[in-house]
């Protein structure tokens, strides 16, 4: 045996490194919280920020510990959380059926789709006083401002995703005698799902903004309404009590719809929102 095969033999393989764990993302945005509450409470009270102004976070625990002791802030969220859940649900049964008429007629698609577009070029905030003069102060101009904030981005998606559909499987599936439906149904719908969880993640979030703008514009309850009515009581604290309260609504749904694609969607990482993969 050669002196270089022996040198060959003694040569030992450097230990295997061991996989480094990942810290949740949900630890490094608390971590990220708790730095920045922290470094807010120091500097109001270190320069003595007036509470009209800039309120500490311990001012705005307190009021949102009271408000949800009385009972006052949980009505209104109430109110809030119903215009949200319905506003979607009426914005996501439009554009998934909006969806699929674009997607199955070209007619339809000349028809419909520019008609849309053009309907999104107006602001929304332009139409919700309209909306108030039609049907009131009541929770239906809500829902359907909620709604028509949600409807485009899940509607696009969903567009897209339909299309996304592999041509040659389809010219497969026809070949062995598949109906329109059935094209749809095992092909068309399954490639749309992940386009549609993330026009779903979008829709869901625009929802709460879409309740808020529409009681900032008329409204006698809801978390909108309090806003209002504490800024012109400079109440901050309350007001930041309603925007925790909002915060954890829209991480909420947002997760509830991340859990649905989780479940539904488990074939594809590729589409999962952003958060999720982090």
């Amino acid at each position: 045996m050669s002196t270089a095969s022996l040198d060959v033999e003694h040569v030992h393989e450097p230990p295997a490194e061991r996989p480094r764990r990942e810290v949740p993302g949900f630890v490094l945005s608390g971590g990220v919280l708790v730095v920045v509450l922290a470094v807010w409470q120091f500097v109001v009270r270190a320069f003595d920020v007036p509470i009209v102004l800039v309120p500490a976070p311990t001012d705005v625990l307190s009021s949102l510990v009271d408000g949800l002791s009385d009972g006052s802030l949980l009505e209104h969220a109430w109110v809030t959380l119903q215009e949200i859940l319905l506003g979607f649900g009426l914005a996501v049964a439009a554009a998934l059926l909006c969806a699929f008429l674009v997607t199955q007629s070209r007619v339809l698609d000349k028809a419909l789709f520019p008609l849309v577009v053009m309907t999104q070029t107006i602001p929304k905030v332009a139409m919700a006083p309209l909306l108030v003069v039609w049907f009131g102060t009541e929770m239906t101009s809500k829902v359907l401002t909620t709604a028509l904030i949600a409807f485009f981005p899940l509607l696009i998606n969903a567009i897209l995703g339909l299309r996304s559909a592999d041509p040659d499987q389809i010219d497969m599936l026809r070949s062995f005698g598949a109906s329109r439906m059935h094209v749809l149904r095992h092909l068309q719908v399954p490639s749309a799902l992940p386009h549609i969880f993330a026009g779903l993640d979008v829709a869901v979030v625009l929802s709460v903004t879409g309740a808020i703008v529409a009681e900032f514009v008329g409204a006698t309850a809801g978390l909108g309404y309090v806003i209002q009515a504490t800024n012109f009581t400079l109440d901050v604290s309350r007001t930041f009590a309603v925007l925790v309260i909002l915060s954890a609504i829209g991480l909420a749904l947002h997760a509830l719809v991340v859990l649905c694609n989780r479940k539904i969607v488990f074939w594809s990482a590729e589409h999962r929102p952003v958060t999720e993969q982090a």
